[in-house]
């Protein structure tokens, strides 16, 4: 027994995670740069929270087509239109941006008629289908456009604060592992985001935030347990040492992203509407999130020690 627990305790574990380090980390890079390439050239489609806009929610008591009740705004002066059908299919949004005035007066006037027109356009085409308008939310522009920069700008000083962090908490070869691991997760999730037609608005850019926190939780796990292990495997260099926490903290690694993805997953399910796409990027972001962990953020601890070994000598 005894042999056995020296033979475990002297092997860097089951699996050979940093071995597979170059494969993994190849993957990572180039759906990385794919990603940022994609959100380049597709853009990011933004909501009314950030872009501005209004937007009606309304729900039949009947089955309406999405056709049907785009049929109907054709004609009226709203601007850029758009329609998304969500819950059993009797219910919608619609969002327009409006037409501009010459003044903000005018504009506002020209905002509150279109509002009028179309509750009145349908409650009247659709009186038989007993329509429920529930909602109208309006965002300025300017407030919107400031509402994209400070949404930025959370995320831009969360990885910010977060180097300081592990740096302090850790060592500085530590920092740039979990901001690079929580910027490929962030990057890859909001593109799959868009890619999927989806909107970012506030709701979905703390969903995003959320994202950074669940996973730099799991990389500080795995530091942890490199720091640990660090000094009493020392003399075996840092590959046995990355290698031998991953495969220690794998299990919890496991269990706690897989309690988290089937909750979301759920939610993905059998929610609807601004739930159901916090759920989605939760969803993908947990499944890139426990990947980054183990192939992005501790191997990357290997690399800064190479980087750093010969400015040491």
């Amino acid at each position: 027994m005894a042999k056995n627990n020296t033979t475990q305790e002297m092997s860097s574990g089951r699996f050979d995670f940093v071995g597979q380090v170059g494969f993994f980390g190849g993957i990572s890079l180039i759906l990385t740069v794919l990603a940022l390439g994609y959100l380049a050239v597709r853009g990011i489609n933004y909501g009314i929270d950030f872009k501005g806009g209004t937007e009606l929610q309304v729900k039949f008591a009947q089955s309406v087509h999405i056709d049907e009740v785009r049929k109907s705004l054709d004609g009226m002066p709203l601007g850029e239109v758009g329609v998304q059908a969500f819950g059993e299919g009797n219910e919608f949004i619609i969002r327009f941006q409006g037409e501009k005035g010459a003044t903000d007066k005018e504009t506002n006037e020209k905002l509150n008629e279109a509002i009028s027109g179309l509750k009145t356009k349908i409650t009247t085409t659709f009186a038989s289908q007993g329509p429920d308008i529930r909602r109208v939310d309006t965002v300025g522009p300017q407030v919107g456009a400031e509402l994209k920069r400070n949404g930025f700008l959370a995320v831009f000083y969360c990885l910010l604060v977060i180097f300081i962090y592990v740096a302090l908490r850790f060592d500085y070869k530590f920092s740039p592992g979990a901001v690079v691991c929580l910027f490929h997760d962030a990057v890859i999730t909001l593109a799959i985001f868009i890619l999927v037609g989806k909107e970012v608005n506030i709701p979905i850019m703390a969903a995003i935030l959320t994202l950074i926190g669940f996973s730099l939780n799991d990389t500080i796990v795995v530091f942890d347990r490199i720091r640990e292990t660090e000094h009493q495997y020392r003399d075996k260099g840092y590959k046995f040492i990355i290698n031998k926490s991953i495969n220690d903290m794998l299990g919890r690694t496991l269990i706690t992203s897989g309690t988290v993805f089937v909750s979301s997953l759920c939610l993905l399910i059998f929610a609807n509407g601004v739930v159901q796409d916090i759920a989605f990027a939760i969803s993908v972001g947990i499944v890139f999130g426990s990947y980054s962990s183990i192939y992005v953020a501790a191997p990357f601890i290997l690399l800064m020690e190479n980087v750093l070994k010969p400015a040491k000598a």
